[in-house]
């Protein structure tokens, strides 16, 4: 397992529970040390990591999209040998993991495209597990996804070729953002009435039993508001990693509408500006052609 950060190490956790031998390196010495108790082996050096698994060998990579996961491939298909596998769970690009994989098959290393989520609730709970790639070398590590699901049965499939899996997941995170955006959109118009006073954890804890609108992120929305039904100390600044953005971007090369999962993702952008340049014309351009009053800033 190379990247033993939150996600990573939980995951390396789960499989050492479930009887596997798992060794492991990251960059950052501290979450290796944090994971040994686990019983996670592990590695100074990507070299000797290799060096210390038997073949055919697997080497599963968790570490974040683009040039930390693209040198990484690089190196193992200098490390590794034919009828090797990498495994790449990070949420990368699948048309990355498309090039990916060509350039490890020309050494013979199979590779494998994996869509993981579950989160901090993973290690717990199980991940669900999207895969992508060969056949035969998805059933070769079975027993490995079936210890990371829920159950050796549900939450994990083998879900088309190479590029599949981190196709899945971007729609997976696509998805997402829609959801949580409605739920932060119908919360912000429970509290918006001042007459009605409504207490918005109260309504959510309603709502987890029995309503049509039940879910996992609405269970977490109730605690949250448990603790602070304001969230007087968030920031309403929300990032995003890259996965919205490829979703819209292939659903218009797809010719394909996504308007919620559009707005979701241009929400999260309006989120990081302050007082962007489009507010303030028009503003001006109210004050031009109605003679409206034009706020201006301290100077």
């Amino acid at each position: 397992m190379i990247g033993l950060g939150r996600m990573g190490g939980n995951m390396a956790r789960r499989l050492t529970r479930g009887g596997h031998h798992v060794l492991g390196f990251d960059l950052d010495p501290s979450p290796t040390t944090a994971v040994q108790a686990d019983g996670v082996v592990p590695s100074a050096s990507l070299v000797e990591l290799v060096h210390a698994l038997q073949g055919p060998r697997s080497v599963w990579i968790m570490l974040p999209a683009g040039e930390p996961t693209e040198a990484a491939i690089q190196t193992f298909a200098d490390l590794l040998q034919a009828g090797d596998t990498v495994l790449e769970g990070g949420n990368s690009h699948y048309k990355d993991s498309l090039r990916r994989a060509a350039s490890l098959r020309s050494h013979g290393i199979d590779f494998l495209d994996v869509g993981i989520s579950g989160g901090t609730w993973g290690l717990a709970d199980g991940y669900s597990v999207m895969v992508g790639g060969e056949e035969e070398a998805v059933e070769r590590h079975r027993r490995l996804f079936e210890t990371l699901a829920p159950g050796p049965e549900r939450g994990w499939g083998h879900v088309g070729p190479v590029g599949a899996g981190h196709y899945a997941k971007m729609v997976h995170n696509a998805i997402e953002y829609g959801l949580m955006q409605a739920y932060a959109e119908g919360f912000e118009l429970l509290k918006a009435n001042p007459d009605l006073g409504i207490d918005v954890h109260q309504v959510a804890e309603i709502w987890r039993h029995g309503s049509v609108v039940r879910s996992w992120l609405l269970d977490l929305t109730a605690e949250l508001f448990a603790d602070d039904p304001i969230l007087a100390d968030v920031r309403g600044w929300v990032p995003d990693t890259g996965e919205g953005r490829w979703a819209v971007a292939e659903a218009i090369d797809l010719d394909i509408s996504v308007p919620v999962i559009t707005a979701a993702l241009e929400r999260r952008l309006r989120s990081r500006q302050t007082e962007p340049f489009s507010d303030r014309l028009l503003v001006a351009l109210r004050g031009k052609f109605g003679g409206h009053d034009v706020p201006r800033s301290a100077t």
